[in-house]
């Protein structure tokens, strides 16, 4: 299937400022671009210089300096996906610490919104008893969707994993904090996803917006979940991936901006 992908986010710039944005398809699906995947800067209606890097997680960054004014990223591109729901492997296995390459370690480590070793003792008692693999991520899923409630007037920046589960509230980044540190608890490497999720196939739910999940490493590969969802969906498209959401925000500016403005699209477009 197509999707259209694309986004409309403006700010108000009051003094000149450094941003880094992170709003490219990830590396791992530029061969399924149909159209060419360009992030658009105007500062005032007029295109302004930018430079791309890879960071040490392999997302594509997007550096440039916007002086004072009206500031536009905007994009539309296509994408050609499976159609498919989430795979599931009830039979993937957990890899033992010893066996897992030098670059997954850092996913079993504290992060700034993951207090492993707060939770570690939580997680010992909910989940430590349940075999090792597929089914025990699912539990900690299931237990995050479940205790959580969903509501976007808990939302803060600063909130952690042991925040989450004190308060049993938040938003989707929240659902993912806690169920990645769960997992990075019992030493399963856990990491965060920032990307496209459109309700392909579920209840539209507008307004749309950029989506959270998370990756768990079994069987020597990276499996999407997503707790605050907790079924497979169709057409993720992921971004960037990183520690936690200090790793993969959509725009980070060094100086204050007002945001004006926020549209994101992500739609089936195959011919009806």
């Amino acid at each position: 299937m197509l999707i259209r992908l694309g986004y409309d986010i403006q700010f108000d710039i009051a003094v000149p400022v450094a941003l880094v944005a992170q709003l490219r398809v990830h590396p791992s699906r530029l061969a399924d671009l149909r159209e060419p995947d360009i992030l658009h800067v105007e500062h005032n209606g007029s295109e302004i210089a930018s430079h791309e890097y890879t960071d040490s997680y392999g997302n594509i960054c997007t550096r440039f300096n916007s002086p004072a004014g009206h500031l536009k990223l905007w994009n539309s591109t296509l994408i050609e996906d499976s159609g498919q729901p989430d795979p599931v492997a009830w039979n993937a296995r957990e890899i033992p610490p010893q066996e897992l390459s030098d670059d997954l370690l850092v996913f079993l480590l504290n992060s700034r919104y993951c207090e492993v070793d707060l939770l570690s003792p939580i997680a010992g008692e909910l989940f430590g008893h349940i075999a090792p693999g597929w089914n025990r991520v699912q539990a900690i899923v299931d237990w995050v969707h479940t205790k959580v409630a969903f509501n976007y007037g808990f939302a803060r920046p600063t909130k952690t994993a042991l925040d989450v589960f004190t308060e049993r509230v938040g938003v989707c980044r929240d659902f993912q904090h806690l169920a990645i540190t769960f997992c990075r608890c019992l030493n399963i490497p856990a990491r965060y996803v920032a990307g496209y999720l459109g309700d392909i196939g579920v209840p539209l739910k507008p307004p749309m917006d950029f989506s959270a999940w998370f990756e768990v490493y079994l069987e020597h590969k990276w499996w999407a979940f997503d707790a605050r969802n907790n079924m497979p969906r169709i057409g993720r498209v992921l971004m960037a991936t990183g520690r936690d959401a200090a790793d993969v925000a959509f725009l980070t500016s060094f100086g204050n901006t007002k945001l004006t403005w926020f549209e994101v699209v992500s739609d089936c477009a195959d011919p009806s």
